[in-house]
């Protein structure tokens, strides 16, 4: 009687813990949300002055979206070769159409990698910059000596970078598409895996136009929620230069969990 009276007592003692764990985990999301929801509001009002804006407008795009180019080109380029071979030794098999490979390759790239994978790899760099970038101003008080003099600190430092991506995003698409097919050309004429001739009826068989538009779509959502989130995070870091580095982790986490949460809900509305 004693072990079973002991062993309910630590299941209350169990329960206890995991409810006021839960509760913590459900009050300090709510609270970011709201705070997130806050500096937000801050972040979308009219500019102070148009032509500042601009010009960090520009200087934004060229940071967070040109920058990346290079990386972008890099991976879709082996990406696209690599699943073009992959299709192609391990699923095409004589019973099936010779376009098989190709027509897999399409479909994988437009849908998920160009849009849903890239992002994930933009969050690492471009969302650390970003979060990096603002808690360095934080805890240097730069971002103080902007609100002391009236600036709108959020609206002259957030709302450039959140524009920004998400003007130059579908461009970092297209690009990332076109060079997974020149990856999976490359595959054809190099490695002989398949025929170009095959590759070209694969890429041109039952093509559908949308599929491009919702690459687009879901990437300009997914921009949005890597600067806005990340800038969040390096905005309201607290301390020193520790704490800058938690933030820009945190911004890459969190950033990356929405985008795969958002996907299943946009790819489910979108198709």
């Amino acid at each position: 009687m004693q072990f079973f009276s002991g062993f309910w007592l630590l299941l209350q003692q169990v329960y206890s813990y995991k409810s006021m764990f839960i509760v913590n985990l459900l009050h300090k999301t709510l609270t970011t949300f709201g705070n997130f929801l806050i500096l937000m509001g801050k972040t979308f009002n009219r500019p102070d002055k148009m032509r500042m804006f601009l010009k960090q407008y520009v200087k934004e795009m060229a940071q967070l979206g040109v920058d990346s180019v290079g990386i972008v080109l890099l991976i879709s380029f082996f990406i696209g070769a690599v699943i073009c071979i992959q299709m192609k030794i391990n699923i095409q098999s004589p019973w099936m159409p010779r376009w098989v490979a190709g027509y897999t390759t399409r479909e994988i790239m437009l849908l998920e990698f160009s849009s849903s994978i890239m992002c994930l790899i933009l969050a690492g760099k471009v969302g650390s910059n970003i979060a990096s970038e603002l808690g360095t101003m934080r805890v240097t008080q730069q971002i103080d000596a902007l609100d002391i003099m009236g600036v709108n600190s959020a609206n002259y430092l957030i709302l450039p970078k959140i524009l920004g991506l998400v003007t130059i995003i579908p461009f970092l698409v297209i690009f990332s598409s076109a060079m997974a097919i020149i990856g999976a050309y490359a595959t054809a004429y190099v490695g002989h895996i398949i025929t170009p001739e095959d590759l070209t009826l694969g890429l041109q068989h039952s093509f559908n136009e949308w599929f491009v538009w919702m690459s687009i779509i879901k990437s300009i959502f997914f921009a949005f929620i890597i600067s806005s989130v990340s800038s969040y995070f390096g905005y309201t870091v607290e301390g020193g230069s520790v704490e800058v580095g938690k933030a820009s982790t945190a911004a890459v986490v969190n950033s990356s969990v929405l985008i795969l949460f958002s996907d299943v809900f946009l790819t489910q509305i979108l198709s």
